[in-house]
């Protein structure tokens, strides 16, 4: 029987070929059928479909567009998961490039980033576990990663500009599931709020803060969106109604098959009179591109920072009974103007897209405006002013800022990677708490009243030396004011929360903010840059 039925599917596959021959003509995917049928028949050992099936289809995602995916089931599960959920391990996400993980985001305030994981980092191993170019499944990768809060594990990095690959000691940690990771006043009348992701929970913790603000005499707002990668498109068009009136465009998707979708604000919103300035950065995206691309074309907001990240397809899910999914691009997103959000791609070639930031850094534009040129034909027109805006990919800022490396150090670069900041603060808080508590109080008094002394510093550098990174005085000096105000930033970030940290570090470290800050206070400056004289 067993070689009857061999005989069978030998002539079948005989047959379909010989036919195929003779009509010298076949149909694009009946191609993948007659070819699975000859690789039943005739291939040389045992055959595993499911995984057959499943490369399959992803090879032919591949040559489509760098965001059209296949997860297995437990992939699936993994990407929902930053968005609804919570679970132990390092915080980041990432996705695969020829074999070799790329880290595209770190959680905020999730224990990659607190040692200084970057995004574009490569995770070549974690502790003896080899990841990159090893060829293991998703899913076993999240394994070696993940693991039982407190638990530690040896990360080994390459990164851009590195000549030598970084090992980092991370401390898994429950995931934080809030996306507004700070809310605080920035100055007399100016409320702040800082925005992780877009996820289910977003639209109610950012009604909250700016209620919040309110109560605290917030007549202006800076929303950060830096370092957003996005999230949910439904949680982008509610938090934009709250800034924008009755019936404004906030966005739209545009498809040759599924046609064109608007996205139009239900009503007034209860803060569309409030001055905003908007901070971004080049890894700013998809959903953050679709809220300060819809407060930009309707001449809501002064965006602040670098040119966003252009990420602007649309993905749709079909998922599969065994909980497998294919997320698969269906249409584009505009901004009210008509700006394609998404960059320039090529189909096919994963490679060239993830190499577009490296390609960005080394031409300049993230340190002078001036790297950056538009051709006329994608300028674009604000609604309500009439100002220029640009297309071609990402969100132009109206207000351009530079990366400021002046206190970045080797010597810096090695005690975040070697995890010093995070195990000095938390020795340290531990061993202070009682003392800090009753001195201190209050975020406010901590702020004002803390200092990093010359005590501290010492106790920090010898904790350096302890973990293997000897001091360079000479590159300690240049970066004395950023050590320590990351020390206190963390010690402050422990003792209350996340938002204590940013109030700390903002002012001293990030020039968007000082400059959003800057613009917003300035009724003259901030009305000069909607009327496109900034």
């Amino acid at each position: 029987m067993k070689y009857l039925k061999y005989l069978l599917l030998l002539v079948a596959a005989v047959t379909a070929t010989d036919a195929v021959s003779r009509n010298n003509q076949i149909a694009g995917f009946d191609k993948i059928g007659y070819a699975n049928k000859i690789i039943e028949s005739f291939y040389l050992d045992s055959i595993d479909n499911d995984k057959l099936a499943e490369e399959a289809i992803i090879a032919m995602l591949k040559t489509l567009d760098p965001h059209s995916l296949y997860s297995n089931p437990e992939e699936t599960k993994e990407l929902v998961t930053p968005l609804e959920g919570n679970f132990s391990g390092i915080g980041i996400q990432f996705n695969m490039l020829n074999d070799t993980l790329i880290v595209i985001q770190t959680t905020s305030g999730g224990p990659s980033e607190k040692v200084g994981i970057l995004p574009g980092d490569k995770i070549l191993s974690a502790d003896t576990t080899v990841i990159s170019g090893a060829g293991k499944p998703r899913s076993e990768i999240m394994k070696a990663l993940r693991g039982p809060k407190g638990t530690r594990v040896d990360v080994k990095v390459a990164r851009r500009n590195e000549s030598e690959p970084i090992m980092f000691r991370i401390t898994r940690d429950d995931i934080p599931v809030n996306s507004v990771d700070a809310a605080y006043m920035a100055a007399p009348g100016t409320g702040y709020i800082r925005l992780s992701r877009f996820a289910e929970t977003s639209f109610d913790e950012v009604s909250e803060a700016l209620k919040s603000l309110e109560k605290q005499g917030m007549k202006r707002l800076i929303f950060d969106l830096e370092d957003n990668g996005g999230g949910i498109l439904g949680t982008a068009v509610e938090i934009a109604e709250l800034f924008l009136d009755k019936d404004n465009l906030i966005t739209y998707t545009e498809s040759p098959k599924l046609g064109t979708a608007p996205y139009v604000a239900r009503h007034k919103g209860r803060y569309a009179n409030l001055p905003v300035t908007v901070m971004v950065n080049q890894y700013s995206a998809s959903a953050s591109e679709i809220l300060s691309g819809a407060l930009q074309d309707h001449d809501r907001a002064v965006v602040v920072g670098r040119r966003t990240f252009g990420k602007g397809l649309v993905q749709r899910p079909f998922p599969f009974p065994d909980g497998s999914m294919i997320r698969l691009t269906v249409a584009r997103y505009h901004t009210p103007s008509g700006r394609v959000i998404q960059k320039p791609y090529k189909p096919g070639d994963a490679e060239d897209y993830a190499a577009d930031i490296k390609a960005r850094y080394d031409n300049g534009e993230f340190y002078s405006a001036d790297s950056i040129s538009f051709p006329d034909s994608l300028k674009y027109t604000t609604l309500r002013r009439h100002r220029t805006v640009y297309g071609g990919g990402g969100i132009m800022p109206d207000r351009f800022v530079g990366i400021d490396t002046t206190l970045y150090s080797a010597y810096y670069r090695d005690l975040m990677a070697k995890g010093v900041f995070n195990t000095f603060c938390l020795g340290y808080t531990n061993d202070q708490r009682k003392d800090l508590t009753e001195k201190y109080g209050s975020p406010e008094k901590f702020i004002s009243g803390f200092n990093v002394d010359n005590n501290i510093m010492q106790s920090f550098i010898s904790r350096g030396e302890t973990e293997g990174v000897p001091v360079n005085e000479k590159e300690l000096d240049r970066s004395r004011t950023l050590i320590a105000a990351i020390i206190k930033g963390i010690i402050g970030r422990d003792l209350f929360d996340t938002s204590t940290y940013f109030q700390i570090v903002n002012p001293l470290l990030n020039p968007v903010y000082r400059e959003a800050v800057e613009i917003i206070s300035s009724p003259e400056v901030y009305k000069g840059y909607l009327d496109g004289k900034g």
